[in-house]
């Protein structure tokens, strides 16, 4: 097989794409078959995707996006039901400190939903750009479960008051309330995402290298602090929800609603 046909079929498995253009990375989420469901693969390519990003002196800042319309449907929980899950939020918390204390800023866009989980990559992001009709809902308390793990970043960036009402009635929310909320920097047309973005890294990948570093460490600092002090805490909560017979329940039903 030629080396070019051996590259295809790579990028052809791979659930997480990486490209760099003009000092800016783009990482792409891929997994259609799971709405981009955050996996253990998933999230293993994933933040080896923004390891390359860091490590490479040519980038000075990464876009999160997905390759079709759903952004992210939250924790698999077809893998959930099956396996114990202290070590998948345990792999959660870890994404979420990595995009945090990226030397690199990140820019997340969002073409349309993004559900439970999803929202924890969201929150950890610096710049978030979202289609107008892209919504929104931490769903977790529908399933026995709580947003445990991406409290960690998702909270600061709430309101008190939206994220009681966020959490509790697990509804829906639009792109115009998340930015309201403080989860969103930006809610645009549909039509105007992809352009918004490339305006936003295009602006970013134009500034200093050392002043961009410097000011994502001072912006993440408190952030990785509240990860690193409440991390293991709150991977343990989510592990041992997972595990009970009332989430194990519904897991179960709603994976049977779904086939």
């Amino acid at each position: 097989m030629a080396d070019n046909d051996v590259t295809a079929q790579t990028q052809a498995d791979e659930l997480v794409h990486y490209a760099v253009t003009d000092g800016v990375a783009t990482i792409t989420l891929d997994s259609p078959h799971n709405r981009n469901a955050l996996s253990q693969r998933l999230v293993a390519e994933l933040r080896a995707r923004l390891h390359d990003a860091d490590e490479d002196d040519t980038v000075k800042a990464v876009v999160l996006r997905s390759s079709g319309r759903v952004f992210c449907s939250g924790a698999d929980l077809s893998e959930a039901a099956t396996v114990p899950m202290v070590e998948g939020a345990r792999a959660i918390v870890g994404l979420q400190r990595t995009i945090v204390a990226l030397t690199k800023p990140v820019v997340t866009e969002l073409a349309g939903p993004v559900r439970a989980g999803g929202i924890g990559i969201v929150a950890s992001s610096d710049i978030v750009v979202a289609a107008e009709s892209a919504d929104f809902a931490l769903t977790e308390v529908k399933l026995g479960l709580t947003p445990a793990v991406i409290s960690l970043t998702v909270l600061p960036r709430l309101t008190s008051r939206a994220a009681a009402y966020t959490f509790l009635t697990g509804e829906k929310f639009t792109a115009a309330e998340a930015v309201g909320m403080g989860l969103v920097t930006r809610a645009v047309p549909a039509d105007q995402v992809e352009a918004e973005v490339a305006r936003v890294a295009a602006s970013l990948a134009s500034g200093s290298t050392q002043g961009l570093r410097e000011t994502k460490l001072l912006l993440a600092a408190d952030l990785v602090h509240r990860i690193d002090a409440r991390g293991e805490e709150m991977a343990q909560l989510s592990g041992h929800l997972f595990g009970t017979p009332e989430a194990r329940e519904a897991m179960l039903a709603f994976l049977s609603r779904k086939s």
